[in-house]
């Protein structure tokens, strides 16, 4: 087990782990640091990680492509001396930017688990990320999925193995969905419920956490050294792993139960609040 530091006083964070959406959300619609919000603090929280020396990892449900357009958007390769570490579609994809190179993958048939969870919920969309965005069954609600959109039949878009596959129901509620991913035996499959009706399936035992034990590795740090903040259940088990796991206040309350701490809401700076802890500015 991780003896977890907590954030004491002689703790500092040598690699801070951040969700993009619901945590740094207002960086998911602007293009340009110049469009920064008013008021916000975010870019000074994060460019003062940097400058301490400290390493920063976007990790996120989007595939690669999605969480590049942050990174340029925060600004923040202009501040790094190498490229930077992304974990993408929840732990399933871990990349290098840039350029973008995915340097370590994930993949499991998912044909089980959604044929399982179909079979309960028939009028579930199914989508499945590509190069460029993704290949479903059926048109999400717009702006939900970014990139590309190719309607494909259901058998088509499983016959490869895959990292990651949404499965979404507009009229469910997150609560049914949930339960729907207790209730169906998913074997082989770990499952994330998002904000919405909105089920992520990925590989057993792929998490974010996952993805930064690789970054750490290859970077020659520990789960100790880690700050991770994040607001979905698809952050539990990085908040459980890092040595300091942080919570969005508008959280689920399973994942502000997993966090050692919580923070403002997005919208109020509460990435900046936090940062603003370790590395003053």
């Amino acid at each position: 087990m991780i003896a977890r530091d907590n954030g004491g006083p002689a703790w500092r964070p040598r690699l801070v782990a951040l969700d993009v959406d619901g945590t740094l959300p207002a960086w998911t619609e602007v293009e340009t640091p110049a469009d920064e919000p008013a008021g916000s603090r975010i870019l000074a929280a994060l460019y003062g990680v940097l400058a301490a020396g400290a390493h920063i990892v976007l990790c996120s449900g989007r595939a690669p492509g999605g969480i590049t357009r942050v990174v340029d958007r925060l600004g923040l390769l202009d501040r790094v001396d190498d490229r930077m570490w992304l974990i993408a579609s929840n732990g399933a994809a871990l990349c290098r930017y840039a350029p973008l190179e995915v340097v370590h993958s994930e993949t499991f048939d998912a044909r089980p688990a959604v044929h399982a969870l179909l079979a309960r919920n028939p009028r579930a969309l199914v989508a499945v990320e590509h190069e460029s965005g993704y290949r479903l069954t059926a048109p999400f609600p717009d702006g939900e999925l970014p990139g590309d959109m190719i309607v494909t039949r259901l058998e088509e878009l499983l016959a490869e193995p895959v990292g990651r596959v949404v499965v979404r129901d507009p009229a469910a509620t997150p609560e049914e969905f949930v339960a729907l991913a207790a209730e169906v035996d998913l074997p082989g499959v770990d499952a994330a419920v998002g904000w919405s009706a909105w089920l992520d399936l990925t590989p057993a035992g792929v998490s974010k956490a996952s993805g930064l034990r690789h970054v750490c590795a290859a970077l020659g740090l520990t789960a100790t050294d880690v700050l991770a903040i994040g607001d979905g259940r698809n952050d539990i088990e990085m908040l459980r792993w890092a040595g300091r796991g942080v919570a969005v206040e508008q959280a689920p309350e399973d994942v502000l139960a997993a966090a050692d701490a919580t923070t403002a809401p997005a919208e109020e700076d509460g990435v900046a609040q936090e940062l603003a802890r370790w590395f003053p500015c």
